[in-house]
């Protein structure tokens, strides 16, 4: 192991499957200690036991982020567990698309309550343990710059038909992150954003309409057809989608000492694919 991320305590949301594993398992093989999230406890253990198996530190958090209870209980965990908060990452999300229309309030509120309100809510929990922190590191004389990388999508800056609540909570996540990068700068913490493109995971390569997952109690359809998948990809000028540890080094960018100047941006990781 390298330790660019030596001691750092990172809470990742999502990270059971698909690119938050990838983030953490890379945040974990550069010395972080992980706070693994998934709705599941199958796939974070899996998660927590690859990280313990290369030699890395990790526990599991599971559970649902847009539950009332889950923001103080994830900062709780790495608090009680780690001893400290250096990184958080707001990754979980998922899609639930249809044209305006026809699209539901239960489909729209889930939309926000997933990718806006739950990183809302842990960030909010997060502020009183990183100012605490900072507050004990300035008067031990230390440095000790923190990271918040929220996740975005080419679809927030852009829009996308058939996602009018996906988009506009990817939006909405984007203002939240220069926001909170103009309050908590004093507090030596950077706050960051990444907006993906096409990424090649479960809920992006079954096939329209042949898998489903279960989300919050709900059968959600996940999938791309395979023609507008191809049609995508020749979009791409990279000529393809990215894998989740693409995915995963966008973010690992923004987590390293080399960023620590870098706050309120959104860095687009999407194979050169500059609009929809």
């Amino acid at each position: 192991m390298t330790s660019k991320l030596d001691g750092k305590v990172a809470l990742i949301t999502g990270s059971g499957r698909g690119i938050g594993r990838s983030i953490a398992l890379k945040l974990a093989s550069e010395g972080a200690r992980i706070v693994v999230n998934d709705l599941d406890a199958g796939p974070a253990q899996e998660t927590v036991a690859a990280i313990r198996e290369a030699g890395g530190h990790a526990v599991a958090c599971v559970g649902s982020v847009t539950a009332p209870d889950f923001a103080e209980r994830f900062v709780g965990t790495a608090v009680s567990e780690f001893k400290g908060l250096d990184i958080i990452i707001n990754n979980a999300g998922y899609t639930w698309d249809n044209v305006i229309q026809k699209m539901s309030d239960e489909q729209w509120y889930a939309m926000l309550d997933c990718h806006l309100t739950a990183p809302f809510r842990i960030l909010r929990a997060a502020q009183p343990a990183i100012r605490a922190l900072s507050k004990a590191d300035a008067e031990a004389g230390r440095r000790n710059v923190r990271k918040v990388v929220n996740i975005s999508s080419v679809a927030g800056l852009f829009g996308n038909a058939g996602q009018a609540n996906y988009s506009s909570a990817k939006a909405g996540i984007i203002g939240m992150t220069q926001t909170l990068a103009k309050e908590w700068g004093r507090m030596n913490v950077t706050v960051n954003c990444v907006a993906y493109g096409f990424i090649t995971t479960r809920l992006t390569t079954s096939a329209a309409g042949e898998s489903t997952a279960n989300i919050d109690g709900r059968e959600i359809k996940v999938g791309v057809n395979p023609d507008l998948l191809a049609m995508m990809e020749k979009s791409i000028p990279l000529g393809r989608g990215g894998t989740p540890d693409e995915a995963a080094g966008a973010v690992y960018l923004l987590c390293i000492p080399e960023s620590d100047y870098v706050s309120g941006q959104t860095l687009m990781c999407s194979g050169g694919l500059t609009g929809i």
